[in-house]
């Protein structure tokens, strides 16, 4: 009589440790997700990353006009400097 009653409690522990078939649907479902959603978040992640290190408009339009900017002051610079040398010549002309 002992005996059986071991055997029963090997029985149940044996019977807790294999999974249900609802259970292992479950898992395999959840892994076949996963495996979709691994390829979408990681270009998302990329997406994400090239738009954090990618030089964007403002800061090219910022660029452009800060040359842009610094070719007009150097043009005026010389501008007015050879001008008001061109003016005392000819000033000195019409004397």
């Amino acid at each position: 009589m002992l005996s059986v009653f071991r055997g029963s409690k090997m029985g149940r522990k044996d019977s807790s440790s294999t999974k249900l078939p609802v259970d292992q649907y479950r898992k395999q479902i959840g892994k076949q997700d996963y495996k979709k959603t691994k390829p979408i978040l990681r270009a998302t992640k990329l997406k994400a990353e090239a738009k954090k290190t990618a030089i964007g408009i403002k800061e090219v339009g910022l660029m452009l006009a800060a040359i842009l900017t610094l070719l007009l002051a150097f043009y005026a610079f010389f501008y007015l400097r050879l001008s008001t040398n061109i003016d005392s010549d000819l000033d000195a002309d019409e004397d």
